[in-house]
């Protein structure tokens, strides 16, 4: 199971980030506008577990009126106006890897894979370590100053248990968020895509969607209608813990080599009868 974020339909409501600290009781970390935007939470962390992006950008040219999800034509469409400018609105999320670093390196099995594909953090066995802190190439996962424990998104995993929806798409009134099936999300992503660049926005894009990408897919999945940077996501992510294999194997062969290089000093000695010099 998954989401899918189609950023084309999303107005920037905030709902999902309401609805994710009511459920899941989030307590409160800042009020204060950044002064960039009308952005006040700034990014994901172990208290914001939706973060909804606000990116001003001159408007391009081409189409400026976008299709809805529908079908439908939505507004009637007009040329950008000379130094007119365009809100890409985007609700961002804890990815959910299918290749996830954080589950590699934590030492207490706090993280685990859960039976929806989701991954999630049980709060009583973390020890506050951080390493998983580090190691999530989405830099999503965060530690809370009071505890030290680390917190992120569960997709709900107390409501998927139950037959429901995540809080946040529940609450989405553009159905911005999707959830369900990620084959489904999927295939309905790419019709999205077709759609929406068949109506003349040629830099509509899926992210995380792929399986072969960096981390195996993302369980969480976006639409974008620009470069993965302006929306401060990774052009192209990699789980840190890839090569962690190969390391431990060249570590190994290396300990093999030593011990018998001095296994071989002690037993060339005595097979040529000479006695080893303390």
């Amino acid at each position: 199971m998954g989401f899918f974020t189609d950023t084309s339909v999303c107005i920037g409501c905030k709902a999902c980030e309401v609805a994710c600290k009511e459920w899941n009781a989030i307590p409160e970390d800042g009020l204060s506008l950044t002064g960039m935007s009308y952005d006040n939470t700034g990014g994901l962390g172990a208290s914001t577990w939706r973060h909804v992006a606000f990116i001003e950008q001159p408007a391009p040219d081409g189409r400026t009126e976008l299709p809805l999800a529908d079908g439908g034509s939505g507004q009637a469409e007009r040329p950008p106006a000379e130094g007119e400018f365009r809100w890409l609105m985007s609700s961002d999320v804890c990815k959910h890897c299918t290749h996830a670093a954080c589950l590699d390196v934590c030492p207490t099995g706090s993280l685990f894979r859960t039976e929806f594909g989701t991954v999630v953090v049980q709060e009583d066995i973390c020890n506050g370590c951080g390493y998983c802190v580090p190691a999530c190439p989405y830099g999503v996962i965060e530690q809370r100053p009071a505890d030290g424990r680390a917190f992120k998104c569960t997709m709900c995993y107390d409501r998927l248990g139950a037959g429901q929806e995540p809080a946040c798409a529940k609450a989405c009134p553009t159905e911005s968020i999707q959830f369900g099936p990620l084959d489904e999300l999927r295939e309905r992503a790419a019709l999205r895509v077709d759609q929406l660049q068949a109506s003349g926005v040629s830099d509509a894009r899926l992210y995380g969607h792929d399986p072969q990408d960096g981390v195996g897919g993302d369980g969480a999945f976006f639409l974008l209608l620009d470069e993965p940077e302006v929306y401060g996501l990774p052009p192209d992510p990699v789980v840190t813990t890839r090569d962690l294999p190969t390391m431990w194997k060249h570590a190994g062969a290396a300990a093999l080599a030593l011990a018998g290089s001095f296994a071989l000093s002690f037993a060339l000695p005595a097979m040529t009868g000479r006695k080893v010099r303390r």
